[in-house]
Protein backbone atom coordinates (compact mmCIF):
# COMPACT_ATOMS: atom_id res chain seq x y z
CA UNK A 1 0.00 0.00 0.00
CA UNK A 2 1.22 3.17 -0.89
CA UNK A 3 2.52 5.68 1.89
CA UNK A 4 -0.35 7.95 3.04
CA UNK A 5 2.16 10.93 2.59
CA UNK A 6 4.29 10.35 -0.19
CA UNK A 7 5.35 11.65 -3.52
CA UNK A 8 2.49 11.48 -6.18
CA UNK A 9 4.62 9.53 -8.73
CA UNK A 10 7.64 6.72 -7.50
CA UNK A 11 10.58 7.15 -7.66
CA UNK A 12 13.64 4.87 -7.36
CA UNK A 13 14.49 3.57 -3.20
CA UNK A 14 18.06 2.74 -1.79
CA UNK A 15 17.54 -1.13 -1.66
CA UNK A 16 20.16 -0.86 1.52
CA UNK A 17 19.48 -2.69 4.52
CA UNK A 18 17.68 -0.50 7.61
CA UNK A 19 21.05 -0.26 9.37
CA UNK A 20 22.39 1.95 6.39
CA UNK A 21 19.55 4.24 6.71
CA UNK A 22 20.53 6.81 8.96
CA UNK A 23 20.41 10.39 10.13
CA UNK A 24 22.58 12.82 8.50
CA UNK A 25 23.15 16.29 8.89
CA UNK A 26 19.41 16.75 10.64
CA UNK A 27 17.75 15.16 8.05
CA UNK A 28 16.64 11.58 6.93
CA UNK A 29 18.15 9.79 4.06
CA UNK A 30 16.13 6.75 3.08
CA UNK A 31 17.34 6.40 -0.52
CA UNK A 32 15.43 9.41 -1.23
CA UNK A 33 16.64 11.99 -2.06
CA UNK A 34 20.20 10.84 -2.54
CA UNK A 35 23.21 12.66 -0.55
CA UNK A 36 24.80 12.80 -3.70
CA UNK A 37 21.43 15.44 -5.53
CA UNK A 38 19.46 16.31 -2.21
CA UNK A 39 17.23 18.51 -4.83
CA UNK A 40 16.07 15.59 -7.79
CA UNK A 41 13.35 17.65 -9.11
CA UNK A 42 15.67 21.04 -9.12
CA UNK A 43 16.42 19.97 -12.57
CA UNK A 44 15.19 20.48 -16.06
CA UNK A 45 13.01 17.66 -17.37
CA UNK A 46 14.78 17.99 -20.61
CA UNK A 47 18.14 17.69 -19.15
CA UNK A 48 20.33 18.42 -16.34
CA UNK A 49 20.86 22.16 -16.33
CA UNK A 50 19.28 23.88 -13.11
CA UNK A 51 16.30 24.39 -12.89
CA UNK A 52 15.05 26.86 -9.89
CA UNK A 53 11.59 25.96 -9.10
CA UNK A 54 9.96 28.10 -6.36
CA UNK A 55 6.28 28.47 -4.92
CA UNK A 56 3.77 31.33 -4.71
CA UNK A 57 1.50 30.21 -2.11
CA UNK A 58 -1.53 32.80 -1.38
CA UNK A 59 -3.55 31.97 1.74
CA UNK A 60 -7.18 34.00 2.23
CA UNK A 61 -8.72 34.06 5.12
CA UNK A 62 -12.49 32.66 5.75
CA UNK A 63 -13.14 32.33 2.06
CA UNK A 64 -15.94 29.67 1.52
CA UNK A 65 -16.54 27.17 -1.06
CA UNK A 66 -19.50 28.03 -2.86
CA UNK A 67 -18.01 31.05 -3.67
CA UNK A 68 -14.34 29.72 -5.21
CA UNK A 69 -12.97 31.46 -8.24
CA UNK A 70 -13.23 29.36 -11.44
CA UNK A 71 -16.91 27.94 -10.54
CA UNK A 72 -18.52 30.03 -12.75
CA UNK A 73 -20.90 31.43 -9.99
CA UNK A 74 -22.23 34.78 -11.34
CA UNK A 75 -22.02 36.21 -7.59
CA UNK A 76 -18.13 36.09 -7.25
CA UNK A 77 -16.38 39.09 -9.29
CA UNK A 78 -13.05 37.23 -9.79
CA UNK A 79 -11.47 37.85 -12.78
CA UNK A 80 -7.60 37.39 -11.99
CA UNK A 81 -8.08 34.28 -9.88
CA UNK A 82 -10.65 33.00 -12.70
CA UNK A 83 -7.61 33.24 -15.19
CA UNK A 84 -5.17 31.44 -12.33
CA UNK A 85 -8.00 28.75 -12.64
CA UNK A 86 -7.84 28.52 -15.94
CA UNK A 87 -3.86 28.00 -16.05
CA UNK A 88 -4.29 25.38 -13.08
CA UNK A 89 -7.11 23.15 -11.77
CA UNK A 90 -9.78 23.84 -9.24
CA UNK A 91 -10.64 21.42 -6.41
CA UNK A 92 -13.76 21.26 -5.81
CA UNK A 93 -13.83 19.17 -2.93
CA UNK A 94 -11.37 20.76 -0.75
CA UNK A 95 -11.68 20.83 3.60
CA UNK A 96 -10.02 22.37 6.09
CA UNK A 97 -8.98 20.16 8.70
CA UNK A 98 -10.82 22.69 11.62
CA UNK A 99 -11.68 26.01 12.36
CA UNK A 100 -10.92 28.84 12.88
CA UNK A 101 -7.28 29.85 11.87
CA UNK A 102 -4.66 28.32 14.34
CA UNK A 103 -6.10 24.84 13.75
CA UNK A 104 -6.57 24.58 10.16
CA UNK A 105 -3.30 26.10 9.78
CA UNK A 106 -1.63 24.18 11.86
CA UNK A 107 -2.98 21.16 9.51
CA UNK A 108 -1.45 23.01 6.48
CA UNK A 109 2.28 23.74 7.71
CA UNK A 110 2.14 20.41 9.40
CA UNK A 111 0.52 18.01 7.12
CA UNK A 112 -1.07 16.30 10.02
CA UNK A 113 -4.64 15.87 11.23
CA UNK A 114 -5.87 18.15 14.60
CA UNK A 115 -6.16 14.54 16.64
CA UNK A 116 -2.24 14.80 16.07
CA UNK A 117 -1.07 17.72 15.95
CA UNK A 118 -3.57 19.18 19.16
CA UNK A 119 -3.59 23.05 18.07
CA UNK A 120 -7.60 22.76 18.61
CA UNK A 121 -7.76 26.71 18.76
CA UNK A 122 -5.73 29.99 18.05
CA UNK A 123 -4.04 30.48 21.50
CA UNK A 124 -2.94 26.34 21.80
CA UNK A 125 0.87 26.36 20.94
CA UNK A 126 2.31 23.75 18.72
CA UNK A 127 4.54 21.30 20.50
CA UNK A 128 8.06 22.36 19.68
CA UNK A 129 10.57 19.65 18.34
CA UNK A 130 7.37 19.39 15.37
CA UNK A 131 8.98 20.13 12.10
CA UNK A 132 6.76 21.98 9.92
CA UNK A 133 6.77 23.08 5.88
CA UNK A 134 9.59 26.21 6.87
CA UNK A 135 11.48 23.43 8.73
CA UNK A 136 11.77 21.17 5.84
CA UNK A 137 12.15 23.84 3.31
CA UNK A 138 15.19 25.55 5.27
CA UNK A 139 16.98 21.77 5.61
CA UNK A 140 16.69 22.30 1.92
CA UNK A 141 18.41 25.08 1.50
CA UNK A 142 15.29 26.81 0.18
CA UNK A 143 13.95 29.60 2.04
CA UNK A 144 10.68 30.45 3.20
CA UNK A 145 9.45 33.82 3.13
CA UNK A 146 6.45 35.12 5.09
CA UNK A 147 3.93 38.33 4.01
CA UNK A 148 0.56 38.71 6.10
CA UNK A 149 -0.77 36.94 8.49
CA UNK A 150 -0.90 33.53 10.02
CA UNK A 151 -1.49 32.21 14.07
CA UNK A 152 1.16 30.48 15.73
CA UNK A 153 2.29 30.18 19.38
CA UNK A 154 5.10 28.59 20.53
CA UNK A 155 5.34 25.91 22.94
CA UNK A 156 5.93 27.38 26.48
CA UNK A 157 7.75 24.47 27.95
CA UNK A 158 11.10 25.41 28.87
CA UNK A 159 10.30 29.16 28.57
CA UNK A 160 9.86 31.82 31.14
CA UNK A 161 6.02 32.75 30.81
CA UNK A 162 6.88 36.34 30.68
CA UNK A 163 9.79 35.18 27.48
CA UNK A 164 9.49 38.23 24.56
CA UNK A 165 9.04 35.54 22.61
CA UNK A 166 4.77 35.29 23.56
CA UNK A 167 4.57 38.92 22.83
CA UNK A 168 6.29 39.35 19.42
CA UNK A 169 4.77 38.15 16.29
CA UNK A 170 2.35 35.22 15.71
CA UNK A 171 4.28 33.73 13.02
CA UNK A 172 6.36 30.55 13.66
CA UNK A 173 9.79 30.26 13.35
CA UNK A 174 11.58 29.25 10.40
CA UNK A 175 9.96 32.13 8.43
CA UNK A 176 11.60 34.44 6.72
CA UNK A 177 8.61 37.82 7.49
CA UNK A 178 8.92 40.47 5.16
CA UNK A 179 5.85 42.10 6.01
CA UNK A 180 3.49 41.25 9.41
CA UNK A 181 -0.39 41.30 9.95
CA UNK A 182 0.60 40.53 13.29
CA UNK A 183 -3.34 39.59 15.64
CA UNK A 184 -3.97 43.60 16.50
CA UNK A 185 -2.65 44.21 13.02
CA UNK A 186 -0.69 47.47 14.65
CA UNK A 187 1.56 47.47 11.89
CA UNK A 188 -0.68 47.78 9.25
CA UNK A 189 -2.76 50.70 10.93
CA UNK A 190 0.55 52.94 11.75
CA UNK A 191 1.70 52.30 8.35
CA UNK A 192 -1.62 53.64 6.74
CA UNK A 193 -1.88 56.64 9.13
CA UNK A 194 1.89 57.65 8.46
CA UNK A 195 0.83 57.92 4.76
CA UNK A 196 -2.10 60.14 5.96
CA UNK A 197 -5.09 57.81 6.80
CA UNK A 198 -7.57 59.06 9.52
CA UNK A 199 -7.95 55.69 10.68
CA UNK A 200 -7.83 54.25 14.45
CA UNK A 201 -4.54 53.03 15.89
CA UNK A 202 -6.91 49.97 16.84
CA UNK A 203 -8.17 48.24 13.48
CA UNK A 204 -11.60 47.08 15.09
CA UNK A 205 -12.34 50.37 16.45
CA UNK A 206 -11.83 51.98 13.55
CA UNK A 207 -14.72 50.23 11.82
CA UNK A 208 -16.92 50.37 15.15
CA UNK A 209 -16.22 54.12 15.24
CA UNK A 210 -16.82 54.69 11.32
CA UNK A 211 -20.50 52.26 11.55
CA UNK A 212 -21.81 54.26 14.53
CA UNK A 213 -20.31 57.43 13.35
CA UNK A 214 -23.05 57.04 10.37
CA UNK A 215 -21.63 55.06 8.06
CA UNK A 216 -23.31 52.07 6.40
CA UNK A 217 -22.47 48.79 7.89
CA UNK A 218 -21.24 47.93 4.86
CA UNK A 219 -18.66 49.78 3.91
CA UNK A 220 -14.97 50.47 5.20
CA UNK A 221 -13.19 53.23 7.15
CA UNK A 222 -10.08 52.23 5.05
CA UNK A 223 -8.53 54.65 2.23
CA UNK A 224 -9.09 53.34 -1.20
CA UNK A 225 -5.25 52.76 -1.79
CA UNK A 226 -4.39 52.32 1.36
CA UNK A 227 -6.55 49.34 2.57
CA UNK A 228 -4.50 46.27 4.50
CA UNK A 229 -4.96 44.40 1.48
CA UNK A 230 -2.98 46.62 -0.59
CA UNK A 231 -0.33 46.97 1.78
CA UNK A 232 0.05 42.85 1.74
CA UNK A 233 0.35 43.24 -2.27
CA UNK A 234 2.58 45.99 -2.70
CA UNK A 235 5.07 43.85 -0.01
CA UNK A 236 5.19 40.91 -2.29
CA UNK A 237 5.21 42.70 -5.12
CA UNK A 238 8.79 44.12 -4.18
CA UNK A 239 9.86 40.52 -3.33
CA UNK A 240 8.84 39.01 -6.99
CA UNK A 241 10.32 42.05 -8.80
CA UNK A 242 13.70 41.45 -7.22
CA UNK A 243 13.24 38.01 -6.36
CA UNK A 244 16.48 35.89 -5.58
CA UNK A 245 17.59 33.72 -8.39
CA UNK A 246 18.12 30.40 -5.86
CA UNK A 247 14.59 28.28 -5.02
CA UNK A 248 12.25 29.89 -2.66
CA UNK A 249 8.86 30.11 -1.29
CA UNK A 250 6.84 32.58 -0.53
CA UNK A 251 3.86 32.78 1.84
CA UNK A 252 1.31 35.60 0.56
CA UNK A 253 -1.26 35.88 3.93
CA UNK A 254 -4.38 38.26 3.18
CA UNK A 255 -6.54 38.75 5.94
CA UNK A 256 -9.54 39.54 3.87
CA UNK A 257 -12.45 38.71 3.16
CA UNK A 258 -12.52 37.91 6.80
CA UNK A 259 -14.05 40.61 9.05
CA UNK A 260 -15.48 43.30 9.73
CA UNK A 261 -17.35 42.60 6.58
CA UNK A 262 -17.05 46.40 5.42
CA UNK A 263 -15.30 46.93 1.96
CA UNK A 264 -14.04 50.16 -0.46
CA UNK A 265 -16.98 51.49 -2.07
CA UNK A 266 -15.65 50.66 -6.02
CA UNK A 267 -15.73 46.85 -4.84
CA UNK A 268 -19.58 47.60 -3.65
CA UNK A 269 -19.75 48.83 -6.91
CA UNK A 270 -18.42 45.90 -8.52
CA UNK A 271 -20.22 42.49 -7.30
CA UNK A 272 -24.05 42.18 -7.17
CA UNK A 273 -26.52 42.26 -4.38
CA UNK A 274 -26.30 38.92 -2.23
CA UNK A 275 -29.53 36.86 -2.26
CA UNK A 276 -31.84 37.13 0.01
CA UNK A 277 -31.85 34.40 2.46
CA UNK A 278 -35.03 32.60 3.45
CA UNK A 279 -36.92 33.44 6.42
CA UNK A 280 -35.13 31.61 9.85
CA UNK A 281 -37.04 29.22 11.42
CA UNK A 282 -35.32 29.72 14.99
CA UNK A 283 -37.00 26.50 16.51
CA UNK A 284 -36.01 23.94 14.01
CA UNK A 285 -32.49 25.12 13.64
CA UNK A 286 -32.20 25.01 17.58
CA UNK A 287 -33.31 21.71 17.04
CA UNK A 288 -30.72 20.51 14.92
CA UNK A 289 -28.20 19.52 17.63
CA UNK A 290 -27.56 21.07 20.94
CA UNK A 291 -24.14 22.85 19.66
CA UNK A 292 -25.96 24.33 16.88
CA UNK A 293 -28.59 25.65 19.30
CA UNK A 294 -25.52 26.89 21.23
CA UNK A 295 -23.72 28.95 18.41
CA UNK A 296 -26.59 30.45 17.67
CA UNK A 297 -27.06 31.75 21.37
CA UNK A 298 -23.57 32.75 21.85
CA UNK A 299 -21.96 33.97 18.20
CA UNK A 300 -22.25 37.61 18.69
CA UNK A 301 -23.13 40.05 15.28
CA UNK A 302 -19.68 41.57 16.44
CA UNK A 303 -18.05 38.66 15.04
CA UNK A 304 -19.19 40.07 11.34
CA UNK A 305 -19.06 43.65 12.19
CA UNK A 306 -17.32 45.11 15.38
CA UNK A 307 -19.85 48.04 15.37
CA UNK A 308 -22.52 45.82 16.03
CA UNK A 309 -24.23 44.19 19.30
CA UNK A 310 -26.34 41.25 20.14
CA UNK A 311 -25.92 37.62 18.62
CA UNK A 312 -25.48 37.22 15.08
CA UNK A 313 -28.85 35.24 14.89
CA UNK A 314 -31.03 38.82 16.05
CA UNK A 315 -29.36 40.87 12.96
CA UNK A 316 -32.00 42.79 11.33
CA UNK A 317 -32.71 41.12 7.32
CA UNK A 318 -31.18 44.28 5.77
CA UNK A 319 -27.90 44.30 7.90
CA UNK A 320 -27.65 41.03 7.16
CA UNK A 321 -27.82 41.50 3.15
CA UNK A 322 -25.20 44.96 3.57
CA UNK A 323 -23.12 41.93 5.36
CA UNK A 324 -23.59 39.79 3.19
CA UNK A 325 -22.74 41.78 0.20
CA UNK A 326 -19.77 43.28 1.86
CA UNK A 327 -17.93 39.85 1.87
CA UNK A 328 -18.60 39.47 -2.19
CA UNK A 329 -16.82 42.90 -1.92
CA UNK A 330 -13.98 42.13 0.11
CA UNK A 331 -13.75 38.57 -2.29
CA UNK A 332 -13.18 41.31 -5.33
CA UNK A 333 -10.53 43.32 -3.57
CA UNK A 334 -8.60 40.47 -2.50
CA UNK A 335 -8.46 39.37 -6.10
CA UNK A 336 -7.58 43.22 -7.44
CA UNK A 337 -4.29 42.60 -5.46
CA UNK A 338 -4.00 39.28 -6.01
CA UNK A 339 -3.73 40.21 -9.95
CA UNK A 340 -1.01 42.61 -9.18
CA UNK A 341 0.89 40.04 -7.34
CA UNK A 342 0.67 37.66 -10.42
CA UNK A 343 1.64 40.40 -13.00
CA UNK A 344 4.98 41.05 -10.98
CA UNK A 345 5.61 37.36 -10.55
CA UNK A 346 5.32 37.18 -14.56
CA UNK A 347 7.36 40.56 -14.77
CA UNK A 348 9.59 38.56 -13.30
CA UNK A 349 9.84 35.56 -15.92
CA UNK A 350 9.89 33.33 -12.61
CA UNK A 351 5.99 32.51 -14.26
CA UNK A 352 7.20 28.84 -16.03
CA UNK A 353 9.12 27.79 -12.97
CA UNK A 354 6.54 28.59 -10.24
CA UNK A 355 3.72 26.77 -8.89
CA UNK A 356 1.14 28.92 -7.63
CA UNK A 357 -1.03 27.74 -4.84
CA UNK A 358 -4.89 29.58 -3.90
CA UNK A 359 -6.50 28.68 -0.88
CA UNK A 360 -8.54 29.57 2.55
CA UNK A 361 -7.55 28.59 5.83
CA UNK A 362 -11.13 27.79 6.47
CA UNK A 363 -15.02 28.83 5.28
CA UNK A 364 -17.58 31.51 6.21
CA UNK A 365 -21.12 30.79 7.42
CA UNK A 366 -22.22 34.15 5.43
CA UNK A 367 -25.92 34.72 7.64
CA UNK A 368 -26.37 30.93 6.56
CA UNK A 369 -28.69 29.72 9.85
CA UNK A 370 -28.41 33.06 11.65
CA UNK A 371 -24.30 32.94 11.75
CA UNK A 372 -21.51 34.28 10.61
CA UNK A 373 -17.97 33.97 11.21
CA UNK A 374 -17.29 29.88 11.61
CA UNK A 375 -18.23 28.76 14.28
CA UNK A 376 -21.29 26.21 13.57
CA UNK A 377 -22.11 22.15 12.41
CA UNK A 378 -22.05 22.84 8.94
CA UNK A 379 -19.94 22.58 6.18
CA UNK A 380 -19.38 26.34 5.24
CA UNK A 381 -17.16 26.41 7.78
CA UNK A 382 -15.03 23.84 6.77
CA UNK A 383 -14.86 23.07 2.92
CA UNK A 384 -12.98 25.96 0.46
CA UNK A 385 -11.47 27.02 -2.04
CA UNK A 386 -8.44 25.08 -3.69
CA UNK A 387 -6.48 26.60 -7.32
CA UNK A 388 -3.11 25.28 -8.36
CA UNK A 389 -0.99 26.12 -11.32
CA UNK A 390 1.47 23.73 -12.20
CA UNK A 391 3.23 25.68 -14.94
CA UNK A 392 4.87 22.26 -16.43
CA UNK A 393 3.72 20.32 -19.67
CA UNK A 394 2.70 17.11 -17.02
CA UNK A 395 -0.16 18.92 -15.55
CA UNK A 396 -2.02 19.37 -18.76
CA UNK A 397 -3.96 16.55 -18.69
CA UNK A 398 -6.35 18.85 -16.09
CA UNK A 399 -5.46 22.53 -16.54
CA UNK A 400 -8.39 24.95 -17.02
CA UNK A 401 -10.49 21.87 -15.15
CA UNK A 402 -11.88 20.60 -11.90
CA UNK A 403 -10.50 18.06 -9.83
CA UNK A 404 -13.43 16.52 -7.80
CA UNK A 405 -11.41 14.25 -5.51
CA UNK A 406 -11.78 15.01 -2.17
CA UNK A 407 -8.61 16.88 -0.84
CA UNK A 408 -7.74 18.23 2.78
CA UNK A 409 -5.23 20.86 4.02
CA UNK A 410 -3.10 17.94 5.44
CA UNK A 411 -2.45 17.21 1.23
CA UNK A 412 -0.43 20.93 1.12
CA UNK A 413 2.71 20.00 2.89
CA UNK A 414 3.66 16.98 0.69
CA UNK A 415 2.20 18.54 -2.06
CA UNK A 416 4.52 21.46 -1.91
CA UNK A 417 7.61 19.44 -0.43
CA UNK A 418 6.90 16.81 -3.73
CA UNK A 419 7.47 20.17 -5.72
CA UNK A 420 11.01 20.70 -4.75
CA UNK A 421 11.82 16.83 -4.39
CA UNK A 422 11.96 16.60 -1.08
CA UNK A 423 10.29 13.20 0.99
CA UNK A 424 7.18 13.68 2.96
CA UNK A 425 7.92 12.94 6.76
CA UNK A 426 6.52 9.87 8.63
CA UNK A 427 4.05 12.43 10.44
CA UNK A 428 2.24 13.77 7.63
CA UNK A 429 -1.12 12.36 7.59
CA UNK A 430 -2.01 13.61 3.46
CA UNK A 431 -0.60 12.93 0.06
CA UNK A 432 0.57 14.70 -2.36
CA UNK A 433 -1.48 16.35 -5.09
CA UNK A 434 0.79 16.56 -8.24
CA UNK A 435 -0.45 13.34 -9.33
CA UNK A 436 -3.76 14.40 -9.31
CA UNK A 437 -2.99 16.99 -11.24
CA UNK A 438 -1.11 14.90 -13.99
CA UNK A 439 -3.91 13.09 -14.18
CA UNK A 440 -3.32 10.25 -12.28
CA UNK A 441 -6.09 9.22 -9.48
CA UNK A 442 -4.48 6.16 -7.39
CA UNK A 443 -6.89 3.69 -6.95
CA UNK A 444 -6.74 4.18 -3.01
CA UNK A 445 -7.29 7.79 -3.05
CA UNK A 446 -9.69 9.06 -0.01
CA UNK A 447 -13.15 9.01 -0.62
CA UNK A 448 -13.99 10.98 3.29
CA UNK A 449 -12.71 14.58 4.46
CA UNK A 450 -12.23 14.43 8.08
CA UNK A 451 -12.28 18.02 10.20
CA UNK A 452 -12.70 19.22 13.55
CA UNK A 453 -13.93 21.38 15.94
CA UNK A 454 -13.24 22.45 19.91
CA UNK A 455 -16.09 24.65 21.55
CA UNK A 456 -14.72 24.91 24.92
CA UNK A 457 -13.91 28.32 24.78
CA UNK A 458 -18.00 28.89 24.16
CA UNK A 459 -18.94 27.76 27.77
CA UNK A 460 -19.20 28.81 31.22
CA UNK A 461 -19.70 25.81 32.34
CA UNK A 462 -20.82 22.06 32.19
CA UNK A 463 -24.21 22.00 30.00
CA UNK A 464 -26.03 18.44 30.00
CA UNK A 465 -26.24 16.71 26.44
CA UNK A 466 -23.74 18.90 25.06
CA UNK A 467 -20.23 18.76 27.26
CA UNK A 468 -19.64 17.79 30.98
CA UNK A 469 -15.88 19.03 30.78
CA UNK A 470 -13.91 20.95 28.06
CA UNK A 471 -12.48 17.81 26.96
CA UNK A 472 -15.65 16.84 26.31
CA UNK A 473 -16.53 20.04 24.01
CA UNK A 474 -15.36 19.29 20.92
CA UNK A 475 -16.91 16.97 17.31
CA UNK A 476 -15.40 15.00 14.95
CA UNK A 477 -16.79 14.70 11.31
CA UNK A 478 -16.04 12.58 8.61
CA UNK A 479 -18.11 13.97 5.30
CA UNK A 480 -18.32 11.67 1.55
CA UNK A 481 -19.82 13.08 -1.04
CA UNK A 482 -23.26 12.25 0.37
CA UNK A 483 -22.87 12.12 3.89
CA UNK A 484 -21.62 14.49 6.84
CA UNK A 485 -21.45 12.51 10.44
CA UNK A 486 -20.68 14.55 13.32
CA UNK A 487 -19.26 12.23 16.42
CA UNK A 488 -19.34 14.12 19.54
CA UNK A 489 -18.18 12.65 23.07
CA UNK A 490 -20.86 13.45 25.65
CA UNK A 491 -23.54 14.50 22.71
CA UNK A 492 -25.86 12.22 20.31
CA UNK A 493 -24.48 12.67 17.04
CA UNK A 494 -25.74 14.62 13.76
CA UNK A 495 -26.11 13.13 10.00
CA UNK A 496 -26.59 15.26 7.21
CA UNK A 497 -28.08 13.87 4.05
CA UNK A 498 -25.87 16.16 1.69
CA UNK A 499 -27.69 15.07 -1.32
CA UNK A 500 -31.53 15.81 -0.31
CA UNK A 501 -30.68 18.21 2.49
CA UNK A 502 -27.70 20.29 1.10
CA UNK A 503 -28.37 23.15 3.83
CA UNK A 504 -28.01 20.86 6.59
CA UNK A 505 -31.15 21.56 8.63
CA UNK A 506 -32.38 18.52 9.51
CA UNK A 507 -30.65 15.92 11.59
CA UNK A 508 -31.00 12.29 10.72
CA UNK A 509 -29.10 10.61 13.30
CA UNK A 510 -31.69 9.61 15.50
CA UNK A 511 -34.22 7.99 12.75
CA UNK A 512 -33.89 4.89 12.86
CA UNK A 513 -34.10 4.55 9.30
CA UNK A 514 -30.50 5.95 9.02
CA UNK A 515 -29.12 3.46 11.55
CA UNK A 516 -27.41 1.62 9.62
CA UNK A 517 -25.49 4.54 7.73
CA UNK A 518 -24.94 6.83 11.33
CA UNK A 519 -23.12 2.89 12.44
CA UNK A 520 -21.55 3.06 9.17
CA UNK A 521 -19.90 6.28 9.35
CA UNK A 522 -19.16 5.93 12.81
CA UNK A 523 -16.71 2.81 12.16
CA UNK A 524 -15.43 4.56 9.43
CA UNK A 525 -14.64 7.20 11.64
CA UNK A 526 -13.12 5.07 13.70
CA UNK A 527 -11.19 3.58 11.28
CA UNK A 528 -9.56 6.47 9.97
CA UNK A 529 -8.65 7.99 13.61
CA UNK A 530 -6.79 4.58 14.16
CA UNK A 531 -4.95 4.58 10.75
CA UNK A 532 -3.54 7.93 11.22
CA UNK A 533 -2.87 7.92 14.54
CA UNK A 534 0.51 9.92 15.00
CA UNK A 535 3.75 8.21 13.30
CA UNK A 536 6.02 11.03 13.68
CA UNK A 537 8.97 8.03 15.21
CA UNK A 538 7.27 4.90 14.10
CA UNK A 539 9.43 4.12 11.70
CA UNK A 540 12.46 5.39 13.97
CA UNK A 541 14.24 2.31 15.70
CA UNK A 542 16.90 2.06 18.13
CA UNK A 543 20.32 -0.05 17.40
CA UNK A 544 23.79 -1.61 18.36
CA UNK A 545 25.02 1.22 15.97
CA UNK A 546 22.79 3.94 16.94
CA UNK A 547 19.16 5.36 15.68
CA UNK A 548 18.17 4.52 12.56
CA UNK A 549 15.20 4.60 10.04
CA UNK A 550 13.01 7.79 9.54
CA UNK A 551 12.04 10.52 11.61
Amino acid sequence: MPSRCGASTKRPRSRAPAATVSRVSGRCWNGWPSASDPHPTLHAQSGSAPMARNVLLIMVDQWRWDLSPGLGNPLVSTPALDRLAARGVVFTRHFAQSAPCGPARASFASGQYVFNHRVFANPVPMASGRRLLQHHLRTAGITPYMIGYTTAVPDPRGRDPKDPVFHGPSVAEGWQILREMDEDKAHYTAWARSQGADLDPDYDAGFAHHLRAGAPVETSPQPDGLHDSRWLADAAVAFLDTAPERPWLLHLGFYRPHPPLAALTRHLARVPDAPLLPPIDAAAEDAIHPLAALFRRVVPASIAHPGLDGPASALPAATVAALRKAYLALLAEVDDEVDRVLAALERSGRGPDTLVVFMSDHGEQWGEHGLFGKRAIHQASFRVPLIIADPRPSADPTRGGRIHAITEHVDLLPTLLDWFGIAAPPQCDGRSLLGLIAGDRPSDWRDAAVYEHDFRDKLTGPVPGLARSPHEAQFTAIQDERWAYLHFPDADPVLFDLEADPGQTRNLAADPAFAPIVHRMMRRLLDHRIRHADRTLSEARAAPGGMIGRW
